[in-house]
């Protein structure tokens, strides 16, 4: 139980400002991610949720502009939505520089990266990638990781070693010849030590970890050390926004009572987004209704804190299989206080 009742602070926290569809906490859809030059939308479309190429350009029509892909893990489920990106941001789309593409490799080795470009290159039909991510660094890749970095002058802007391999291979063109192979170098990290050591790195752009109400540890550990007007920081992006299979956040615990709030799928893309410095919550989205809702959800801003505190007792609960009815009294009150939406 010391593992939940950490998580509530004072009751000076729990206000009476928790409006649900309070204008008091705008959220931005649209933001500078970080110190590249990039715009990106709040919510990005990743490919895990098997979405498809139809759904893909939807969320495009209705204003994402920004899409990650993996080109050599789940492979099978990301290639659905390769057709919609390859009308996106493939070689004579009209609409490329309103797309943000960031592709991810998990084979982290310089020597493989020719052969990785080939294939995304190839399946996307793309002249150039805005973010190439490193993915799934964890505790033993220090060495490894290191070794990528040290790749990042031969490989982010134009005129570098790796432009020249895409363009023997796939031809030239002006938009290759103007961004680079790959403008922006990113770190998807599931070992948030490692991540927060490279937080000033000047070799990557963009930082990637894993955040949900569930599991909060990247609020102190790379949030916290991040400041909003720091022309200089990186991109954030976040991932797992709904915590782990086993253990899913949208599935209230059993033993929660009905007049409790419980909250949906987007609610948890606004907790992630409104922590500090969250640039983009990717959304594992599998169709055109959860698009539409993940954008509602948006157009109501931020939650509140009163809001954040609720839903990290939510989650734990959940996470620590706790009983709703051995909660002490002064959790309780918490779980009262909230909005019943």
């Amino acid at each position: 139980m010391n593992q939940v009742s950490s998580v509530v602070k004072s009751d000076s926290s729990l206000s009476s400002e928790s409006n649900f569809h309070s204008p008091k906490y705008p959220l931005p859809f649209y933001r500078q991610l970080g110190r590249t030059d990039l715009t990106v939308s709040c919510l990005g479309i990743g490919g895990g949720g098997g979405i498809s190429s139809e759904d893909t350009l939807y969320a495009f029509d209705q204003g994402i502009n920004t899409f990650f892909y993996s080109s050599d893990l789940h492979h099978f489920i990301y290639q659905n939505m390769a057709g919609g990106l390859r009308q996106l941001c493939g070689r004579g789309s009209a609409v490329r520089e309103k797309v943000v593409l960031a592709t991810v490799t998990y084979i982290k080795s310089p020597e493989a990266l020719v052969g990785t470009l080939y294939d995304q290159f190839e399946e996307l039909g793309i002249d150039y990638i805005d973010i190439l991510m490193w993915g799934w660094v964890g505790n033993d890749d220090r060495a490894v990781f290191k070794n990528c970095l040290d790749s990042s002058p031969h490989l982010r802007g134009p005129d570098t070693i790796y432009q020249r391999y895409i363009e023997e291979m796939f031809g030239a063109s002006e938009r290759l010849k103007k961004m680079g192979a790959v403008r922006y170098i990113g770190a998807s990290f599931h070992n948030l030590d490692y991540a927060q050591e490279h937080l000033n790195n000047p070799l990557l752009d963009v930082v990637m970890v894993r955040h949900n109400a569930a599991h909060r540890t990247a609020q102190k550990k790379i949030f916290a050390n991040l400041e909003p007007q720091d022309p200089q920081r990186p991109g954030v992006f976040t991932f797992k926004s709904m915590a782990s299979h086993s253990a899913p956040l949208c599935i209230a615990h059993p033993s929660l009572p009905e007049w409790c709030w419980r909250p949906d799928i987007p609610d948890f893309y606004r907790y992630t987004l409104s922590q500090n410095c969250v640039d983009v919550a990717i959304a594992g989205v599998t169709n055109r209704a959860e698009i539409d809702a993940a954008i509602a959800a948006m157009q109501k801003g931020k939650l509140s804190p009163a809001e954040i505190n609720y839903l990290n007792l939510y989650a734990d609960i959940i996470r620590y299989d706790v009983n709703f009815q051995k909660l002490p009294p002064k959790l309780l009150l918490q779980l009262l206080r909230q909005p019943q939406t």
